[in-house]
């Protein structure tokens, strides 16, 4: 039960910060190209750390 509590704040927590972040990120001008990039680079090292096992 307490388990239970402890992921339900955990839970709602997570989704109040989301949705801070998406209202900040609505009025700020954000570079979508770079954070693509970054997000793309992370997601071909995981990627090649998985299909290879080096890294």
């Amino acid at each position: 039960m307490i388990r239970f509590v402890i992921i339900a704040v955990v839970v709602i927590v997570a989704w109040l910060l989301l949705l801070k972040l998406f209202r900040q990120m609505k009025e700020a001008r954000v570079d979508w190209t770079g954070i693509a990039t970054i997000i793309g680079f992370i997601v071909l090292a995981i990627y090649l750390h998985y299909v290879t096992g080096i890294g």
